[in-house]
């Protein structure tokens, strides 16, 4: 099943250090390229992102409103990780305390709060292997440690 919405702007880049999420471990090299992510989401990444997973997303209409009503891709985070040269990401999500928060008035069910961070993560890895894949070409650069033995 598509879903069939207007394709919404690519998110900004944060400064929150990716270290910080419960989700992501960043080893080495501190330079995210979230200026040059953020340059290729605008040129076409993102576009085609979104289009290849709303073909196949289970999110619904309704659940993108409610997605849409909470600006929830405002909290998507993408950056660069040297270390192990790959894009990495920060998918937003519902809290489990949702009903206590009383989020939105047409979230009434953990089916839909697991379909929308489902979706949402799997929007997010769709975003990080079309960038990877089909936009970046920088070379990752391990740099070994100065406290390795010398062997010569």
């Amino acid at each position: 099943m598509a879903l069939d919405v207007e394709l919404p702007d690519p998110p900004e880049p944060t400064d929150i250090d990716p270290n910080e999420y419960d989700d992501a471990e960043i080893v080495g090299d501190t330079d995210y390229h979230r200026d040059e992510i953020r340059d290729l989401l605008a040129e076409g990444a993102w576009a085609d992102a979104f289009e290849e997973w709303a073909e196949t997303t289970d999110v619904t209409a309704e659940d993108w409103a409610i997605v849409e009503d909470l600006s929830m891709l405002e909290a998507f985070d993408f950056f660069w990780d040297d270390f192990a040269d790959r894009v990495g990401y920060h998918a937003p999500g519902i809290p489990e305390d949702w009903k206590e928060r009383d989020l939105h008035p047409e979230l009434n069910s953990w089916e839909t709060v697991s379909s929308i961070n489902a979706g949402l993560t799997e929007l997010g890895q769709i975003v990080c292997d079309i960038l990877k894949a089909e936009y970046i070409d920088w070379e990752a650069s391990y740099e070994a440690p100065d406290d390795l033995p010398d062997f010569e």
